[in-house]
């Protein structure tokens, strides 16, 4: 038990600090078994993981996220455009490969259990799909960076999506000289951690 807790505090948010050295096949193999592993709204399973490797690919999306850095950047002004430009947003192309996760709403339709008064709980069995293959990714001394600077349109073009299917992670994946103790945003000054006291309220909010 204490190994799992050791995974869940040791893992982060990695952006520039892969070695582009090669992922074991084997090592791959039970990461995706465990993100395929996840509890899901009514057993639907609405994952998929599309693995990147080729380099064109990884290319054009590394330039449609720095687009979008720039877009976003440009609403900063002051320290916070300070920060920002001090800060890596994605390790694309030093990563050994990408893993990108979808959700697809139809899966398990048309009446999935469970689903009928929460029409996002699909998306949050997606969620949970990517939380265990961070995990498990963690535990095989790897990192994973989640690049969320893209539009879906783009990426559901470039990879060759259907059409209703939603692209929701681009997982960088590989190697890591090192995991950092503190996480990236907080070392930058971005924004610092809630303590444990502020997030837990007792039978009503507030109290």
């Amino acid at each position: 038990m204490n190994d799992l807790y050791e995974v869940i505090h040791r893992r982060r948010d990695v952006r520039g600090e892969f070695t582009g050295e090669p992922v074991a096949p084997e090592s791959l193999e039970r990461i995706l078994s465990a993100a395929h592993a996840a509890p899901s709204v009514g057993l639907s399973q609405p994952w998929d993981f599309v693995v990147v490797r080729s380099d064109p690919v990884r290319e054009a999306f590394h330039r449609h996220v720095h687009t979008e850095r720039e877009i976003f950047a440009a609403t900063l002004d002051g320290e916070a455009a300070d920060r920002f430009a001090r800060i890596k947003i994605d390790g694309v192309l030093e990563s050994s490969l990408s893993v990108v996760v979808t959700y697809d709403p139809e899966r398990g339709g048309p009446a999935v259990l469970g689903r009928h008064a929460i029409a996002d709980a699909g998306l949050y069995s997606v969620c949970l799909a990517i939380q265990n293959l961070w995990l498990a990714a963690t535990a095989e001394r790897l990192g994973v960076g989640w690049v969320s600077f893209y539009r879906e349109e783009f990426l559901r073009e470039l990879l060759g999506i259907p059409s209703g299917i939603r692209p929701v992670a681009w997982l960088c994946l590989g190697p890591v000289t090192h995991l950092e103790e503190v996480p990236d945003l907080e070392r930058h000054g971005w924004r610092q951690r809630r303590p444990l006291s502020a997030a837990i309220h007792g039978d009503r909010w507030g109290q």
